[in-house]
This record gives C-alpha cells, structure tokens and sequence, in this order.
C-alpha cells in the first residue's frame, strides 16, 4: 500500500507531451553521440561516463530554451533514450573486442558490422525485456528502500529545471563548479585527477582517493551507510589481502600472473596486485553476491511475476498511465524469439546451449544489476565483474559439452557479450524507470523509447569498434581495452585448463562471510572488486551527508531541506562532470589536446587540496539560506 501514498511530480490522471517525434529524434542522435564517446573512452581508459544526466541538461537546454517547448515528461524521454546509447557501448566495449583480437591472432575471422550489432541488439532488447516484470518489484514497491541515485539526481534536475528559482540556481550551480573542476583536472590536467600513494612500511598495501565531482556527489546521495558498506570492502581488499599476498607469497609465481609477487611488487606496485589477483577474487565475491542476492529476491520476483500474470489480459483497462508496462505476452514472446534467433542465425556464433546460458544467466544478471544500481548508481555498476562471472561459467559449460577450441572462445566471448550487455541496459532501464517513477511518466513509454534507443546505438556501435579497430586496433597504447583483455584472458584460461580458482573461491567465501554477519553482500563485493580509490570518493561524500545530517537545525524541516539542497546540489555536480567527460571524449576522437600539466602541474597535493574546497562547497550549499541552531 506505501507505494499509493507516493504522489508523483506529474500526477497519473493528467497527460503531457512525452512520446513525441521531436523527443525521439533528439534522444536517438545523443544515444549515438553518447555511445560512441563512451567507446572510445572506455577502450582507452577502462571506464564509461553515465549519460543519463548529461542527457537530461542538454535535453532540458534545447527543448526549453531552445525550442521554448515546456513539458518536463518530453524531457525525460529525450534522457531515457539518449542514455541507452552509453550502456549499450559499456557492454559491448568489455568483451567483443577480445574477437578482433583473436582474429589478429589468426584464431578466428574478423567479425562483421552486423555480427557486432546483431550481438549489441540482441543484449540490449533482452536487458529491456527481462527489467520489465522486475519494475512493479525493484522500483515502485521498494520505493523507500533502494535509492537509484542516478535516476534520483536526474528526476532532480529536470524538475530543478521545471520549476527554475533556487532549486534550479542549485542545480546548476553543482553543474557549472563540477564541469570547471573536471575541465581542469582532466583537461589541462593542472592535477592528477586520482591521487596515489604507496604505504612502503607495509608491503602490498597503498591508498589514493579520486578526487572526482561525480563521486562525490554520487557519496552525498548514496549517504554513509551504504558508502561506508563498500569503503570497507576496499579496505578488505587493499589493507588485507594484498598485504598477505605481498608477505605470504613474495617468491611464488601465481597464475595468472607470469612473474613471482615480488617482482609484480616491485614493477607495478599496488595495482600490479590489484589486477592480477584483487579482479579475481572481487569478481568471485560479486557472483556469491549476486546468488545471494538472487535467492533472497526470489519471493518478491515470483509475486512479481505472479501478479503479472494475473493483470495479463485486462488489457490496460482501468490500469493508471503511470502503472502501464509492455504486455508479459509481448515480454515472454519477445525473449524466446531472440533466443531462438541467436541460436539459428549463421551470423551469431550462439548454440543452443548458449542462447539456454543467455535466458538463464541473462535473467539473473539482469535482477541482479536493476538491484545494484539502485544501492551505488549505474556509473559504478561493475558489469565487467558480472561478465567475468559469466564467462567463467559459461566456458566451462561450453568446454563440458565438446565446444573446444577456438570456436568455443567465440561462442563464450558471444555469450558472455549479450549477458554483459543486457547486465548494462537492465541497469540503466531500471534508473531512467525509476526518474520516470518520481516525475510521473508512462512506463511503457519509457520502455518504448529504451527500445528505440537500443536499436539505433546497436547500429552505430558496430560501425565504431570496427573504425576504432582499423584506426589502432585494440589492444593497443591507444586503445588498451583492459576490460576486454581481461574476458580474453579468462576465456583462454578456462580453455587452456589454467584458471586461478583458488582466488575466485577467496571471493566466494568472503562473500558467504559477509552475508553470515549480516551485512549487505553486493555492496561490500563491489568495494573489494573496485579499486580503493573511487571508493574513498565516495566515502567521504557520504561523510559530508554524514556531517549535514548531524548537525543541529532550527527545525526539521530546515534539517530536511538542507538535505535536499545538497541532494540538488550534487546531483548537478554528477551531471557537470558527465557532460564534460563526454566533451573531453570528443576532444581525444578529434585529436583536440588541451593538456598544460607540461607548465603548471599541481601534483598531488594540488589535488587532495581542490577536492577539499569541492567538497566545502557542497556543505556551503546545503547551509545556504537555512538556519543551524547555535547550540
């Protein structure tokens, strides 16, 4: 019943413009721009940049000071478009450019624009498909409990913008001071925008912080708790298990690295540990996590489902606009018609096996990412975790029923393609959902636009891998696709025999642990799979939330609306540093170079001492015009 008390922004009984023609143009040519920024960039760097707030400023600019159009649902599903076009990339980027590099290789034959979109297309209809029955669960019922703080700070900043005033001057003041600080860091690279140092006094341990806008304003959101969850899963990870490895295993060389610990330690110090071994045990404990997740979600899944089926057949009637979702006939037909195209269609290197493993593990990672993006937000969705977890088990099945070779590493980086892609567009769908929840819109709509957004990025993203790849070819200094060297790298493991199992079961068992304490599993795993850098982040935006609350007010209200100013605040923050990390993306595609750091470089201090004075600011803006008692 909770969720009938929920009043949205645009309440059901009224219709604005939403699903426009003007809507769908604008969102399918950012969809492209922001997918094919977003590959280029995670092909290089290893990490894509959210697109959905980003979508959602420049949507607000163009269709309400632009084309003086004023319908705030119009402007949601421009965003809900728009961003599917980053998601799609992030899941193909992680894992089909393993086949260009085999081909190099001489292992198999270099894919075609439409194997590679046909692959895309499959994933990103799928993921849209299998997030649908999980939206009545995920977003409406557990409203109050999972925050999606992405989709949060995106319905903030369209009705920032729909209303103007304060709210508005808030927002955009978290945009204007994030994409300045962002510019200078990342573009003239005045300072280094992740600070690193190395504990030398106690061997394989090191910390550093990321001294991002976004990550602060994604801790400010998520709050202390949950921050604090996945902080200590990075002090696990950097504080305990490297340093163990570091002392206990100094001489030993241990798969998959080719070189003794000592001589990783003393090559590449921290991250050498970290991405031989620290990967592998987080991407273990991701899987526990996400089983147990699974487990424990499968009562309200099943009621989902249940009551699915029970609405089947009414038609709509009577249902309210902002109840509306695609039919479970079309969503149950859809599916298995996919399924059955990947297995039939020469084009696809799918089984039937495989396209039996995409149903299967499709759905789970599927309920899995729509549930772990509501706790940290689709920027830090570890999808390549999930895709190492699926490619572990879908080689060994792969290896198990004959498929050997190099036709089974192409079968397994296939699978482990759509999974990774549905994984990234379930997650996105879920946060554009869950902005469409809180201001009003039509979910089937949305999930109408989410389609068209998949199916035009799916086009385009074949075209860019194969550009990029004749351009430099992957693997390559400028273009190292560390995700998908990884995937390469496990796949040939599995197949070859040689697999560090014994650092997946660590992660396992660490998760079983967690759980048996009575701790949330998923946001610990994550903080051992993600480096302790962007962690810390984080953590000290939630501890910003964490002073905020603590203080004294006037009143309560004066305590909640000093919350939500910096709720505001640091939503434009996240949105500042998306758009302008997709213009520093363009600027690398064009060869634009902006770096200065050859005549002033602030270094590490310079950065730690920025970061302050941002954070600072957030605790300016929430004060801002409130009272705090002066007890």
């Amino acid at each position: 019943m909770e969720e009938k008390k929920f009043q949205p922004y645009i309440p059901a009984d009224k219709v604005v413009p939403e699903f426009t023609v003007f809507s769908v143009i604008l969102g399918a040519l950012l969809a492209v721009l922001f997918g094919g920024a977003n590959a280029y960039l995670g092909l290089r760097v290893g990490m894509t940049v959210s697109a959905s707030i980003p979508a959602a400023v420049i949507s607000m600019g163009v269709i309400r000071f632009v084309f003086k159009r004023d319908s705030i649902l119009e402007n949601n599903m421009v965003q809900t478009i728009g961003s599917a076009g980053e998601s799609l990339a992030a899941g193909a980027i992680f894992t089909m450019p393993a086949l260009f590099m085999w081909a190099a290789e001489g292992l198999c034959d270099v894919p075609s624009m439409v194997e590679i979109g046909l692959i895309a297309l499959c994933g990103g209809v799928l993921g849209i498909m299998m997030m649908i029955p999980l939206r009545s669960a995920l977003i409406v019922k557990e409203h109050g409990t999972l925050g999606y703080p992405e989709g949060k700070a995106c319905a903030e900043v369209l009705m920032a913008g729909e209303e103007g005033g304060a709210k508005a001057s808030t927002v955009f003041w978290g945009l204007g001071i994030a994409a300045v600080y962002k510019f200078v860091a990342d573009g003239l690279k005045l300072f280094p925008s992740e600070v690193d140092y190395t504990i030398d006094a106690y061997k394989g341990s090191g910390f550093g912080v990321d001294v991002l806008p976004a990550l602060a304003g994604v801790g400010y959101i998520c709050g202390p708790r949950i921050s604090s969850y996945m902080f200590a899963g990075s002090t696990i990870a950097w504080f305990v298990l490297m340093p163990m490895i570091a002392l206990f295993g100094s001489d030993l060389v241990i798969y998959p690295a080719t070189a003794s610990v000592a001589e990783l330690w003393a090559d590449g110090g921290t991250w050498a540990l970290w991405s031989k071994f620290i990967r592998y045990i987080g991407a273990g404990a991701l899987a526990a996590g996400g089983i147990i997740s699974l487990i424990k979600s499968l009562p309200m899944i099943v009621r989902t489902f249940a009551a699915a089926f029970k609405d089947y057949g009414k038609g709509g009637a009577g249902v309210l606009r902002t109840e509306q979702d695609i039919s479970m006939k079309v969503v149950l037909v859809v599916c298995l018609a996919i399924a059955v195209f990947m297995w039939l269609f020469p084009s696809i290197p799918v089984s039937f096996i495989g396209a039996l493993i995409v149903l299967i593990f499709g759905f789970f990672f599927a309920t899995v990412s729509s549930r772990m993006v509501g706790l940290i937000g689709s920027s830090n969705n570890p999808v390549s975790g999930m895709a190492i977890a699926t490619l572990l088990i879908a080689t060994i099945i792969l290896k198990a029923t004959g498929s050997t070779g190099a036709s089974g590493m192409v079968g397994a980086i296939a699978i482990g393609s759509v999974i990774c892609i549905i994984a990234a567009i379930a997650g996105d769908t879920s946060q554009d959902l869950k902005t469409g929840f809180l201001l009003g819109s039509t979910p089937k709509k949305q999930q109408y636009g989410e389609l068209i957004g998949v199916c035009v990025s799916a086009v385009a993203i074949g075209a860019i891998l194969y550009l990029l790849n004749a351009a430099w070819g992957f693997g390559s200094e400028e273009l190292g696709a560390p995700q998908a060297m990884m995937m390469k790298m496990v796949i040939e493991g599995v197949m070859g025999g040689e697999m560090p199992w014994a650092l997946v079961f660590t992660g396992v068992f660490i998760a079983v642990a967690i759980e048996i304490l009575g701790l949330p599993v998923l946001p610990v795993a994550i903080g051992i799979y993600l480096p302790i850098h962007l962690n810390a982040g984080i953590m000290l935006g939630g501890l910003v939330r964490l002073f905020v609350e603590k203080r004294k007010y006037a009143s309560e209200k004066e305590k909640n609306d000093s919350i939500q100013s910096g709720i505001l605040y640091t939503s434009g923050m996240i949105a500042g540093e998306g758009v302008v990390g997709i213009l520093l993306a363009v600027f690398a595609v064009l060869n634009i170079n902006t770096d200065i750091s050859g005549v002033i470089d602030l270094g590490n201090i310079g950065g730690l001492v920025f970061f302050a004075l941002l954070l600072l600011t957030i605790i300016f803006f929430c004060n801002k015009g409130k009272k705090v008692a002066k007890n």
